[in-house]
C-alpha cells in the first residue's frame, strides 16, 4: 500500500526536494503532496514545478505564492521567478491556475497555510487556505490571541506550511504538522509520510534566497517597463536601488537615471517645436494631426510645460509625443 507524502514549502530548491525524496524512499505507488509555495526565492522554481507536473501520483495545493502568480501580484521575487522560467512562465501560470486550495484522503489534510476548525474544507474562504494578506487578517480577527491550530481537535491530522516554524517543524498532539522549515532560507526542507505520521527532513544547501535575490537584481530591473513607469514612481524606484554594492549594477542605474533625466529636458524644446509646427500647419492639417490638442494648445497660446507635463506623464509617453513631433528621443537602458 502507498503512503501520502507531505512536503512542506520548496520556494524553488530542487536539490532539497529530490534530496529529501531519496530520504523518503518514494516509491511510485506512494503520493507526493505539496503543501504549495513550489515557486519563488529559490534557484530552480521550472525544475521543481515540472517534477510535480510530470510524476504520476502527486498533487499540489495551491499556495499564497502560486496565487500572486496567477493574479499578477507582482513583487521581488515573482519578478525573478518570471525571468527563471522564461518563455516558459505563461505556460507554468496556466498550470497554477487550476490548483485547487486543499486536499484530504483517509489519513491527512492539506492545506497551505490555515483550516478553519469545524467547517469542511470545502466551505472555507480561499483566502484562509491559502494564506493571502486578506486571510491572514481575518484569521487575526478570528484568533487574536492564538492560531488557529490551538482550535484543531478533529482526530484527522492536519499539515500545512507557509509560517516558518524554525529550522525543526511544527508537531502537536501526533496530527498537526507546520511543515515550512525555511529551506529557501538555509534551514530544512521537511515531509511528512502517512499513516504513521513520520517526519523526514534535510539541510539546505545554501541561503538560496539571499543568493538569488542578489543574483537576479540586475536582470529584474532591465526587464522592467521603465518606459511606462510614471516619472513619480521611477524617482522613488531609482533611490530604492541607488545604493547598489555591485558595480556592473551601479552603472546600469548610473545609465537608468540619466537617460530619465535626460528625458525630463526637453520639454521646452517639444514646447517650441510643438508651437512651431502649429504656425506651419493650416486648421485642417493640425486636426489630423497626432499632436492635434497640442497643437491647438500652442496656436491659441495655451502651451506650457505644465501642459506638457499632464501629457508627459511617463518617459514612453514623452518618447511617444516627441515621435509625433518628428524629434527622437533614446528609449530606456537595455
Amino acid at each position: 500500500m502507498g503512503r501520502t507524502i507531505v512536503v512542506g514549502d520548496v520556494h524553488g530548491c530542487f536539490d532539497e526536494l529530490t534530496r529529501l525524496l531519496e530520504e523518503v524512499r518514494i516509491r511510485p505507488e506512494d503520493l507526493l503532496v505539496s503543501v504549495g509555495d513550489l515557486v519563488d526565492r529559490g534557484p530552480e522554481p521550472g525544475k521543481v514545478v515540472d517534477l510535480f507536473r510530470n510524476r504520476p501520483n502527486s498533487f499540489v495545493v495551491m499556495g499564497n505564492h502560486e496565487r500572486k502568480h496567477v493574479r499578477g501580484l507582482f513583487s521581488y521575487s515573482q519578478e525573478i521567478t518570471r525571468l527563471q522560467f522564461g518563455d516558459d512562465y505563461g505556460e507554468a501560470v496556466e498550470w497554477m491556475g487550476g490548483l485547487p486550495y486543499f486536499f484530504e484522503d483517509d489519513h491527512v489534510r492539506v492545506v497551505h497555510a490555515a483550516a478553519l476548525p469545524g467547517i469542511p474544507l470545502q466551505d472555507q474562504p480561499e483566502e484562509v487556505l491559502c494564506g493571502s494578506t486578506r486571510g491572514e487578517r481575518e484569521l487575526e480577527k478570528l484568533f487574536p490571541e492564538g492560531r488557529w491550530y490551538d482550535h484543531y481537535t478533529d482526530a484527522k491530522p492536519v499539515a500545512f506550511g507557509h509560517h516558518v516554524t524554525g529550522r525543526e517543524p511544527l508537531v502537536l498532539h501526533g496530527r498537526i504538522f507546520g511543515l515550512d522549515t525555511g529551506a529557501c532560507h538555509g534551514w530544512n526542507l521537511t515531509a511528512v509520510c502517512f499513516p504513521r505520521g513520520t517526519v523526514h527532513s534535510v539541510r539546505a544547501s545554501a541561503d538560496h534566497w539571499s543568493t538569488v535575490r542578489r543574483r537576479w537584481q540586475l536582470p529584474v530591473l532591465r526587464a522592467r517597463p521603465w518606459r511606462e513607469v510614471p516619472w513619480q514612481k521611477l524617482a522613488q524606484d531609482l533611490e530604492r536601488v541607488s545604493t547598489a554594492p555591485d558595480p556592473a549594477l551601479g552603472r546600469w542605474l548610473a545609465g537608468l537615471r540619466t537617460w530619465a533625466e535626460g528625458l525630463r529636458a526637453p520639454l521646452p524644446v517639444l514646447a517650441a517645436e510643438t508651437a512651431r509646427i502649429s504656425e506651419a500647419l493650416t486648421e485642417a492639417e493640425m486636426r489630423e494631426h497626432p499632436a492635434a490638442k497640442l497643437l491647438f494648445a500652442a496656436q491659441n497660446g495655451r502651451l506650457d510645460e505644465t501642459v506638457l507635463s499632464r501629457r508627459c506623464t511617463t518617459p514612453g509617453a514623452t518618447i511617444d509625443l516627441a515621435a509625433e513631433l518628428g524629434l527622437a528621443l533614446d528609449e530606456p537602458p537595455r
